[in-house]
């Protein structure tokens, strides 16, 4: 699919209709930060508001509403001739929404897909309203704090990911000559997300999701989360010697690390072959 990068000084139509038509079949995956501030909007905990309106533990939206625009299932937090019901807590795609954003060397991208702009075709209405450059788009949609989060939560996924190499590398492990290990990385970043879950215990899986954690500001947030979770690991792993308990401390750790990376919009399958080569690079078989 044709990727059309935008400058910041780009117009497009960027005014919304408001016909809610992109509420329909989606797919939005979230962080934490998102998972709290949807929570918080929606006056529930981060708990509540995850088993009821996520997938996979909390790293996609639900799409089980009404039926409307081309036969598609609205978003949970879609309500008819109202809107989003969460509209202040929303997450980053939400916001950016019919933008993309990549960050790729420190250097960030906003794009949208197609040959044609997303907006035209579900919401032709939107070229008789006025156009805005990019940056003031993002600037209205506020997207500023939870741009800062997710790029804060893609710092935390190598950090989870680095210790499970570290239980693999930096122990007996690997120098046994252990090859299960990678070979189980390699099947998690294949897997779907209803069986990673399945390998990551409920405690594990809240301290990755819903940590207990309220601060506004999203630095301190992820840095809060990223201690959260390493400090966890120290006390669960830390003295470990065995080579089957370290091979099971890195495969658990090596799935947080690719559940995390689903939600933040990477693609496990391309992350987990990447942390393969860089750990047969560093003594690591298979």
């Amino acid at each position: 699919m044709q990727t059309n990068l935008l400058s910041l000084q780009d117009i497009l139509p960027l005014t919304c209709s408001r016909t809610g038509n992109c509420c329909f079949g989606k797919v939005i995956y979230l962080n934490p930060w998102e998972l709290f501030h949807l929570a918080k909007e929606k006056k529930q905990t981060q708990r509540e508001f995850r088993d009821s309106y996520t997938d996979f533990e909390g790293i996609r939206l639900k799409f089980d509403g009404k039926i409307g625009y081309k036969g598609q299932q609205a978003c949970s937090q879609y309500v008819d001739n109202f809107g989003c019901d969460v509209h202040l807590g929303r997450p980053l795609a939400c916001r950016l929404y019919p933008l993309g954003r990549q960050l790729q060397s420190k250097q960030i991208h906003y794009m949208y897909q197609g040959a044609e702009f997303p907006c035209l075709e579900p919401c032709p209405e939107v070229v008789d309203l006025e156009q805005m450059q990019v940056g003031e788009y993002l600037k209205g949609q506020k997207t500023d704090s939870f741009e800062t989060a997710q790029d804060a939560y893609l710092e935390m996924m190598q950090n989870v990911a680095d210790l499970a190499f570290e239980l693999l590398l930096d122990t007996d492990l690997a120098a046994l000559g252990d090859k299960k290990t990678l070979a189980q990385w390699r099947i998690i970043g294949n897997e779907l997300p209803e069986i990673v879950v399945k390998r990551i215990s409920e405690e594990w899986l809240d301290c990755l999701m819903i940590p207990d954690i309220s601060d506004e500001d999203p630095i301190a947030f992820v840095s809060k989360h990223n201690n959260l979770i390493l400090t966890k690991a120290q006390e669960k792993f830390g003295n470990i010697q065995k080579p089957q308990e370290l091979h099971e401390a890195s495969v658990l750790l090596m799935a947080l690390a690719l559940h995390l990376a689903r939600g933040l919009g990477a693609n496990p399958k391309e992350l987990s072959e990447l942390w393969i080569d860089i750990a047969k690079d560093n003594g690591a078989k298979e």
